[in-house]
């Protein structure tokens, strides 16, 4: 897909979810693939706490000091508004945010129903790319996904699988409803697990066996499971419900709220550097 036809797309969607405020949101950016694999480069979203949106929300001036920075990877759905607005709270609480267009990247519309480690390989090639910035630390970069990116989080933290072709290491792991067929986990990184009693699409007793069968070796599984939440649980577009290929989607703001506060919470301890206090 060319940038430009994905950047048309994007600011159709940023102008429904931001209004006015759309043009003053995060950078649209392309960074190099640590894949051999096309494409060579990835498209991306890019906020920072001292402008744009961000900037706006957190009120803060520049400062010498780098950010730490959170890596953000989408749904099977693929990239959305929904994304850029993570991306753009993520920023307003003192972290460089960058979501990863893994789908778009490739030309592809939807990835529901299959696998692949693609976006655990691209939260790499994201990492390095925001290493290289003077404005952000790499030493404090985290990866947050949302159910296939959830998954992906855990792919890249876990030492059996992406995370052993790469030398760097996220500081941290944030999966929102993933799938968690990992057997034997052996976590790079302190990892936060949230999803819904209720989830039919990945069901917690799954994440619940690989907590119980995570290996000693590794760094910590936490998990909260919210009674009564569906799948996609901190969507707001999703009230009312709606059935997706089979499975019921549903806003919950009671779990969205508690997430976001855990969320916060943990790249506060595991990152530093994010504003004080809690919305």
């Amino acid at each position: 897909m060319r940038i430009t036809h994905w950047v048309f797309l994007l600011v159709i969607g940023l102008a429904a979810s931001f209004g006015a405020a759309a043009a003053r949101a995060g950078t649209l950016i392309e960074f190099p693939n640590v894949s051999e694999q096309a494409p060579a480069k990835l498209l991306g979203y890019l906020a920072r706490p001292d402008t744009g949106l961000s900037g706006l929300l957190a009120n803060q001036s520049n400062r010498a000091e780098p950010y730490p920075a959170v890596v953000v990877l989408h749904g099977c759905g693929g990239f959305s508004s929904h994304s850029a607005k993570l991306a753009d709270q993520i920023g307003s609480w003192g972290y460089v945010a960058l979501t990863v267009d893994s789908l778009g990247s490739r030309g592809i519309a939807s990835r529901c129903g299959s696998m692949s480690l693609d976006q655990a390989f691209d939260a790499y090639a994201a990492l390095r790319y925001l290493s290289r910035l003077d404005f952000v630390d790499p030493a404090r970069v985290a990866v947050l996904g949302q159910s296939m990116g959830g998954s992906a989080a855990l792919y890249a933290v876990d030492r059996d699988m992406a995370a052993q072709y790469f030398d760097q290491r996220f500081r941290a792991a944030i999966a929102y409803y993933p799938n968690c067929g990992i057997p034997a986990a052996s976590m790079t990184a302190p990892t936060l697990v949230l999803i819904g009693e209720a989830d039919d699409w990945n069901p917690a007793e799954r994440c619940r066996e690989m907590v119980a069968h995570s290996r000693p070796d590794g760094a910590t599984i936490a998990m909260t499971i919210y009674p009564g939440a569906y799948h996609a649980f901190d969507v707001p577009q999703l009230k009312p419900g709606t059935r997706s290929l089979g499975h019921w989607l549903e806003y919950d703001e009671a779990a969205a709220r508690d997430a976001e506060r855990q969320l916060r919470a943990f790249l506060a301890a595991h990152l530093g550097g994010a504003l004080s206090g809690t919305e």
